[in-house]
């Protein structure tokens, strides 16, 4: 079911060879400096990597959700961080746009978000909102010809950055409305926050964003007014996707520094490897990620055949997320003391894996999602 097409199989090459040759050398640098990879990025876009699943009109790839989840994953099994700033870009800042933009905010953002010459980001959780969603207090008024905003975001990726070029933020817009907003940064009364100091992901830019009499023009409003709530479900749904190949992809990479150096490390007289209680771990890990990898690539494809794909999203979502803590657990196990020590990348790994077990929705959440779609609630 899942053989790669010609296409497919040569953008995952592709991303692997970038993955490999520049990301990896990077990743431990990035992490100890807690710096944002501007180079990485860069690269990426001349590659044409920043925009995978969009027209070629837009200056996308023209690809599928499926290359794209490729590309996802062969970043997360080198580094995370890395993963992340493309996935948030592409699922949450670039997606919303195409989606629902009309064709002056397509035309003014898009090529500029799928040529990584700037990043978009998406603004849901607040203080007092995160997964419940609907309890949003970042209210947006009508003043004439602008949208006046009042509120605060916390957890927002991308938006910091140098190149960073607009959040689209969910606002109240009356007492049972939700609408979606674009606001470039720049606008006046909209601040940047500092960036958080995090367990892991340190080389992702991740901030609050406060909003205080910011004023955006009357055709910032994305898609019709009220149609908030509805827009961002569909946004979290897709953006489940690419989080569940970065699971895949840091379960992944983890197997391979557990395995190289099984075969390298030396115990009473022989490579670890050959010990049976490594061996099961490693077995263990090989096979539960074909099948996270498997489950991950359905939810691709049903997306690209336009089938509901939210329940297949969810559950892809809660295995990866939960396997790449296990997988990151064992490699560091494999590694014994040495697993303990920055210089090794599973150290890096097992910090960066606990988030996804909460960043698009919460393992909780993922099964009241499945458990509603399964006709449970």
């Amino acid at each position: 079911m899942f053989d790669l097409t010609d296409e497919q199989a040569a953008i995952q090459r592709l991303a692997r060879d970038f993955a490999q040759q520049e990301v990896r050398p990077a990743a431990g640098d990035l992490d100890r400096d807690k710096r944002f990879p501007y180079e990485i990025v860069r690269g990426l876009g001349e590659l044409g990597l920043m925009g995978v699943p969009y027209p070629e009109r837009y200056g996308g790839g023209g690809a599928d959700t499926l290359s794209y989840a490729l590309v996802v994953e062969e970043l997360a099994r080198v580094d995370s961080s890395v993963a992340i700033t493309v996935a948030a870009h592409t699922s949450l800042g670039t997606w919303p746009i195409y989606a629902f933009g009309s064709d002056e905010q397509k035309d003014e953002w898009l090529p500029q978000l799928t040529s990584g010459s700037l990043l978009g980001s998406f603004g849901l959780t607040e203080p007092e909102a995160g997964s419940d969603a609907g309890n949003v207090r970042t209210r947006a008024s009508l003043d004439g010809e602008e949208w006046r905003i009042d509120g605060a975001k916390q957890f927002i990726t991308n938006a910091g950055t140098e190149i960073s070029g607009f959040v689209t933020i969910t606002a109240k817009t009356g007492d049972d409305e939700v609408s979606n907003l674009i606001v470039p940064r720049g606008t006046p009364g909209y601040e940047i926050g500092e960036p958080y100091r995090k367990m892991g992901w340190h080389a992702s830019d991740t901030r609050p964003l406060a909003f205080d009499d910011a004023r955006v023009p009357t055709e910032n409003l994305l898609g019709p007014r009220g149609m908030g709530f509805k827009q961002f479900l569909q946004t979290l749904d897709g953006g489940r996707i690419s989080v569940a190949a970065m699971g895949v992809g840091l379960a992944q990479g983890a197997l391979d520094e557990a395995l190289a150096y099984a075969k390298e490390r030396r115990a009473f007289g022989q490579p670890i490897g050959r010990f049976q209680a490594i061996q099961m771990k490693l077995a263990d890990l090989s096979t539960e990620i074909e099948a996270a990898r498997l489950l991950t690539y359905k939810a691709a494809v049903e997306k690209d055949r336009g089938q509901n794909f939210t329940l297949t999203a969810a559950q892809a979502k809660l295995k990866t997320g939960r396997l790449a803590v296990r997988a990151t657990e064992e490699a560091v196990q494999i590694h014994g003391g040495y697993g303990f020590i920055e210089e090794y990348p599973v150290c890096r790994f097992y910090r960066d894996a606990k988030i996804l077990t909460i960043g698009e929705g919460t393992d909780e959440i993922q099964q009241m999602v499945i458990a509603r779609a399964l006709g449970a609630g």
